[in-house]
This record gives structure tokens, C-alpha cells and sequence, in this order.
């Protein structure tokens, strides 16, 4: 089945506290029947990630996924006060024009607020540079907003849960706009 939001994961570690603000995302998803998959950057081929081996079946693979995907998240922690790297190696794999006509919405976990713009600063650009017009406000959460629960899984704060339902709110919208803009209209970019 072809996702119609992929939810491109740039942790490192597939135990973080950003899988808390993922699942949630996933959960709503699935509750308002939006059809969606998730993408694990860090579970590609680590030596065909960092040579952008372009002729890996797991590359094309992901990269497939990027170019079906009606909608994408991007859900990265933040070290020294940006995205992870594996995100920006897999970032630099997308072709230049890669998420052109799609919404993205970041969602960042970090330890303190004054890596808050992070998103704005370090993260958009980026997603400019791959031709993102559409680019949602975001969440970023603090790690001490998401509680791993001792039989598995997340507590989140009802803060971050209110910024979590308003970018879905948000995203809904956009896939709604989308639909309804005739695809044979020369010259309208959505």
C-alpha cells in the first residue's frame, strides 16, 4: 500500500523520546484514516547512506517512498543545535526538486528551549533548497515533556499533545486543499 504520509524518523537511536511525539502522530493518523508508513533513516544501509549509493535497493527504496509520499514529517532530535545527522545525510540523497508540491511537517525533540528556532533556522533551508513550498509550522517538544512508561511507550505533556493536534489540523487542511485543486490547471503549484 502506498503511504500517503511517510514519517521520516532521523533518530539514531530507535529508543529516543521523539518515537513519543511519532506514535501519538501515528495513533491520529490512524484515527482519522489517513493512510501513512513510517521510515526509519537509521535502519538504511549505514555504507550506502554515507556514499549516497544511489544503485542500493534500500536507497531507491527509500527514496521511492520520499517521491509517492503525499505529505511527509520529518522527526529529527536535536544535537548542537540542529537536526540529526543521519537526517541531513539522507536530506542530501532527495533529488533537488525532491519535495516540490508537497506539505512537510517537522517535529523536533530537544533538551532545552534555546534550541527552539531550530526548525526555522537550521531546518527550513534546507527543505527550501529541495523546492518545499509548503512548509508547516512544526512541533518542537522538550525531552522532559515526552516520559517513557515503564510497560512501553510515551506520556506526553498536554502541551505537546496541543501542538501535535493543531500541526495535524493544520497538515488535514493542506491534503484537503490539495484534493480539491483540479491536478489539469497549467501553471497552479500547489
Amino acid at each position: 500500500m502506498t503511504a500517503k504520509i511517510l514519517v521520516v524518523s532521523g533518530s539514531p537511536n530507535l529508543n529516543s523520546r521523539l518515537y513519543g511525539p511519532i506514535q501519538y502522530l501515528q495513533g491520529r493518523l490512524d484515527e482519522e484514516g489517513l493512510a501513512h508508513e513510517l521510515l526509519h533513516v537509521a535502519n538504511l544501509p549505514p555504507a550506502d547512506l554515507i556514499g549516497a549509493n544511489f544503485a542500493s535497493p534500500e536507497i531507491r527504496e527509500a527514496l521511492q517512498r520520499v517521491e509517492a509520499a503525499e505529505a511527509i514529517i520529518f522527526a529529527s532530535p536535536v544535537y548542537k543545535a540542529a537536526y540529526s545527522g543521519v537526517l541531513k545525510t539522507f536530506l542530501d540523497l532527495i533529488p533537488q526538486e525532491g519535495l516540490r508540491d508537497k506539505p512537510v511537517l517537522p517535529l523536533f525533540v530537544g533538551g532545552t528551549l534555546a534550541h527552539l528556532l531550530v526548525i526555522d533556522y537550521a531546518f527550513k533551508p534546507v527543505l527550501n533548497a529541495l523546492a518545499a513550498r509548503n512548509i508547516l509550522g512544526g512541533v518542537y517538544s522538550l525531552d522532559q515533556d515526552i516520559t517513557r512508561r515503564p510497560e512501553g511507550g510515551y506520556t506526553l505533556s498536554e502541551e505537546t499533545v496541543s501542538r501535535l493536534e493543531r500541526s495535524l489540523s493544520e497538515l488535514q487542511v493542506e491534503l484537503e486543499r490539495r484534493r480539491s485543486v483540479p491536478a489539469s490547471l497549467p501553471g497552479v503549484h500547489i
